[in-house]
């Protein structure tokens, strides 16, 4: 297995032009919680792998907006099975690092755009954060408007009906098929238009053009661009520094460079 001694040059190389950014895009995915324990849905080590759920259908399916309206108890069924196996899962180095970058107090703006729905990264205190997909803190009603905070999963066995209308309650995340939230997107957009002169891929596979629109813009100007993932993704071909590292081993050593660097003046932004 790789170490980040086997990327030394590359790690040194990407921190030494992420000190020089002053306004960073950081773009987050199921990849950098892995080493909180939390399961993904698909691939090895996945929930599903390969496979059906015990319903006979995809997860993807079973995780959609179209099912939710017509058979919440299946979606519901599905969420808490996620849920629960993630049960006692925290924030890992990777989180804190991106947290600590912040911090730091060197950048003009750090922003994390995260796919996540694990609310991992507010939880270890990242504050420029879009949650593009929404979180599983707070359950709503989507009849009514009533909203609440998301109860232990051990305590619910199916879709938890609205107090106020009797209608099911949903988390506020994004389902398969559903829209992005637009107040994620306004936010996103926000960023662009301020200038980016960074953008740093996490964990994912890059498959969203919200994920891979930034890093294409970014290397057609010559911007640095910087890919931490184990496996290969769909712009990996574009990035300038690829690390095939775990996030939680990546993200410190660029962390510990990054605090130890002496960096000349900042890039112009796109």
């Amino acid at each position: 297995m790789s170490s980040v001694n086997d990327y030394r040059s590359t790690l040194y190389a990407a921190a030494s032009e992420l000190a020089r950014a002053k306004r960073v895009l950081v773009i987050t995915g199921a990849g950098i919680s892995a080493d909180s324990g939390l399961p993904v849905y698909r691939g090895q080590g996945g929930l599903y792998g390969d496979r059906e759920t015990d319903d006979g259908i995809a997860i993807e399916t079973a995780l959609s907006g179209a099912m939710l309206r017509t058979r919440p108890e299946v979606t519901w069924k599905h969420l808490l099975q996620i849920a629960r196996a993630g049960r006692g899962c925290e924030p890992n180095a990777a989180h804190h690092a991106l947290v600590q970058m912040e911090a730091s107090g060197r950048f003009g703006r750090f922003t994390v755009l995260t796919q996540n729905v694990d609310s991992f990264h507010a939880r270890a205190g990242s504050r420029d954060l879009i949650e593009m997909h929404g979180d599983l803190r707070t359950l709503d009603c989507r009849r009514c408007g009533y909203d609440t905070p998301m109860p232990d999963p051990a305590t619910l066995d199916g879709p938890p009906a609205c107090p106020c209308c009797g209608s099911f309650m949903r988390p506020s995340i994004v389902l398969f098929g559903e829209a992005l939230p637009e107040q994620a997107l306004r936010q996103y957009e926000e960023r662009l238009a301020a200038g980016v002169d960074c953008v740093v891929i996490v964990g994912t596979s890059a498959g969203f053009p919200y994920i891979a629109g930034p890093v294409a813009a970014a290397a057609r100007r010559g911007f640095p661009t910087i890919e931490v993932n184990p496996a290969r993704s769909e712009v990996s071909y574009l990035v300038r520094h690829r690390l095939p590292l775990r996030a939680a081993e990546a993200l410190p050593a660029l962390m510990r460079l990054i605090e130890a660097s002496r960096c000349a003046a900042p890039l112009p932004a796109f």
